[in-house]
Formats: structure tokens, C-alpha cells, sequence
């Protein structure tokens, strides 16, 4: 036991299922960030929503939307995941970095988890354990 903790060979299974795990958690909890602007975008009315890139409030949500609902399942699933973090990594960037900016840290420290998981993500893939792998066929 204590050899296997404290060698330098890795357990494939374990390291493809914490993978999963990893995955599902940070795309998952990110849904709930999400499912509420999704829900502010179809609502109707006025959007009130920052907008960092001067393309109209409108278009900032919807940019947010697609990174937080869309990418973030696209991550669960485990499909095209690299090139799903992508945009959470510039979301979580810019709330991070721009609204958030001159707040204390406290306010900005989810964002920057956040960017930490995905920043993780787009280093090591999603592993064995992934639908991506399934459809590709390996």
C-alpha cells in the first residue's frame, strides 16, 4: 500500500475516472451559472448584462450563454472537450479580470477556480471515459 502511494507509476482506470469526475463537476456546477443567463436571454425585456467587448449587452449574454450552457455540457459529455473550455476559459478570464477587476478577491475567487479547472481541462483532455472517444471509435 504505502509503495503504491508514494510510487511513480499511475493507476490508467483511476486517473481516467477522476478525469470524469473533474469534468462532470466543472462543467456541471457551471450549469448553474448558465441556466439562469439562458433564461434572462429567452425571458424577454431589457438585458442587463456587462459588456466587456462593446458588442451590446445582448450579445455579451448570448456569448456567455453559449460558453456557460453549451460548452460547459459539451464538457460533461466529454465531446470535442478542449475545444469546449476554450470559451469557458475566456469567460471565466474575463470575469475574473475585467468585471471583476478592482473587487476584492472574494469576488473575483470563483471565477479563477473556475479558470483553474478549465485551464486543467485543456492540459490533460478528458480521459479514456469520455462520448467523444465513443463516437470517434477509440
Amino acid at each position: 500500500m504505502g509503495k503504491k502511494m508514494v510510487g511513480s507509476k499511475t493507476n490508467d482506470f483511476l486517473e481516467n475516472a477522476w478525469l470524469l469526475a473533474f469534468r462532470a463537476c466543472g462543467g456541471g456546477f457551471m450549469l448553474t451559472h448558465g441556466i439562469p443567463k439562458l433564461q434572462q436571454l429567452f425571458a424577454g425585456g431589457q438585458i442587463a448584462f456587462p459588456d466587456p467587448f462593446k458588442i451590446g449587452a445582448l450579445w455579451s449574454l448570448a456569448l456567455a450563454v453559449f460558453a456557460e450552457v453549451l460548452c460547459a455540457v459539451l464538457v460533461v459529455l466529454g465531446i470535442a472537450t478542449r475545444l469546449a473550455v476554450i470559451p469557458l476559459i475566456v469567460t471565466m478570464s474575463v470575469a475574473a479580470f475585467y468585471i471583476h477587476a478592482h473587487d476584492k478577491f472574494a469576488s473575483k475567487e470563483m471565477a479563477l477556480l473556475y479558470l483553474l479547472i478549465y485551464m486543467t481541462i485543456l492540459v490533460y483532455g478528458s480521459g479514456n471515459f469520455a462520448l467523444g472517444r465513443i463516437i470517434r471509435g477509440n
